[in-house]
């Protein structure tokens, strides 16, 4: 780049890494970012670097995956050496005013711009894209079962090629299935969870319980489904009266926890569709999973520690 004193010089001189131009654009080729919820969500590219710092020495056409980016998971992404992190959640949502240390987000902001990591963030373009999020949670609650479905509520900017698109889905059985059975794929689909949170109807036995139709929408889906006339809610986190309303509706509603709800399709579909994607325009390019990502919470039997 020209210094002072030998010529016109700045930030436009500046060249944006290639390979991060490259996963961008298989991304949005997979999750266009006209299928976001923009009335309040934050996706696309949020962080770049540049073609210095994407093929510098010791950095390989790396992508890290991750469904939060923590400090950890920013740590990880630098001793992997990647050189982009893909965040199902925006890493940042609202406008910033100053980049401190005093905040954990953007002290895992200046590490990751100092290091020279890119940050693309798909998150609701993920969640209605066909085939994409629900989707897949959609089949999970089907299993072997036929089911008929639909979208809880259709994105009209969808473009024609990723059409029908929509956040959360509908389904409803040809026969009555078992509630036990639903649980259970949910609970092993979603990575071996052992607990899972139901509230159901006073007096029904989720054991023997059936559903003839369900709806589910990842993260904190409830205000998607609230009106959704169906058996089962499944989501990942529903607040306390909601699940009261639900209940005295009749209804069943099944919450897994936040991101739980959301990890298991990044691992069995999107990592490996980003990989053959990515793979056809860079043919070393190599897309991993964080070992650091993980639902913050853990639930625990008291007796242990007695």
């Amino acid at each position: 780049m020209a210094r002072a004193g030998t010529g016109p010089w700045g930030a436009w001189q500046v060249q944006p890494s290639a390979f991060t131009r490259a996963v961008v654009d298989a991304m949005r080729s997979l999750y266009p970012e006209e299928l976001a919820d923009r009335s309040w969500d934050n996706v696309g590219l949020l962080v770049g670097n540049s073609e210095a710092e994407g093929a510098a020495p010791g950095r390989r056409p790396k992508v890290l995956v991750t469904n939060d980016l923590t400090w950890q998971v920013a740590v990880d992404a630098i001793d992997q050496g990647a050189s982009v992190i893909v965040s199902y959640h925006p890493f940042i949502f609202s406008g910033l005013k100053a980049i401190t240390y005093d905040d954990p987000q953007q002290a895992t902001l200046l590490r990751l711009a100092r290091a020279g990591i890119a940050v693309y963030c798909p998150h609701t373009a993920v969640d209605a894209a066909p085939g994409g999020l629900n989707a897949w949670l959609a089949d999970v609650v089907s299993g072997p079962y036929v089911s008929r479905r639909s979208v809880a509520a259709p994105c009209p900017a969808a473009p024609e090629s990723h059409s029908p698109a929509g956040y959360g889905a509908v389904g409803h059985f040809e026969a009555p299935v078992p509630l036990a059975g639903i649980l259970t794929r949910l609970a092993s689909e979603l990575g071996g969870l052992r607990y899972v949170m139901v509230a159901s109807p006073v007096g029904a036995d989720v054991r023997t319980a059936t559903v003839r139709s369900f709806g589910v929408c990842a993260g904190s889906g409830y205000d998607v489904l609230k009106k959704a006339d169906v058996d089962l809610l499944v989501t990942g986190e529903a607040g306390h009266h909601s699940a009261l309303r639900a209940i005295q509706q009749g209804r069943t509603l099944v919450q897994v926890f936040h991101s739980n709800s959301e990890r298991g399709y990044l691992r069995k579909v999107l990592v490996p569709m980003l990989q053959e994607r990515l793979g056809r325009v860079v043919a070393d390019a190599q897309v991993v999973l964080s070992q650091f990502d993980k639902d913050p919470f853990t639930i625990y039997n008291v007796g242990e520690f007695e």
